[in-house]
Order: structure tokens, then sequence, then C-alpha cells
């Protein structure tokens, strides 16, 4: 199966590019989702965090 595969992209030009764009996409993903998570103000991540123990709506069906 593997063989089949690796054959198949061989015959594809300009495939060697696609890799490339995926480890930048995850990269810039992760280092954005990092300084987000630097900068993110502590009373925004407090109250997010509380907020599935606080029980106001007691809609339950």
């Amino acid at each position: 199966m593997l063989k089949f595969v690796k054959n198949h992209m061989d015959s594809i030009t300009g495939v060697e590019i696609y890799p490339i764009i995926s480890l930048l996409i995850f990269f810039i993903f992760f280092v954005v989702l990092t300084w987000w998570v630097v900068t993110a103000k502590k009373d925004y991540i407090n109250s997010v965090s509380n907020m599935p123990l606080d029980n106001q709506n007691d809609d339950i069906l």
C-alpha cells in the first residue's frame, strides 16, 4: 500500500512543497496560540475558567 502511495506522489510535480506548507501552518498556529496565552489578561482567564462552575441557569431538561 505504501509503495502505491509513494509512487503516485512521486509522479506529481511540485509535491515537495506540501509538507513545508503544512509545517509552516502548524508552526505559525502554535506560535500565535502561545503568544495569546502569554498575553491574555488574568481577569479574562479567571472568568472563563469559572464559567462551568457558575450555575446561574437552572434550565435542566
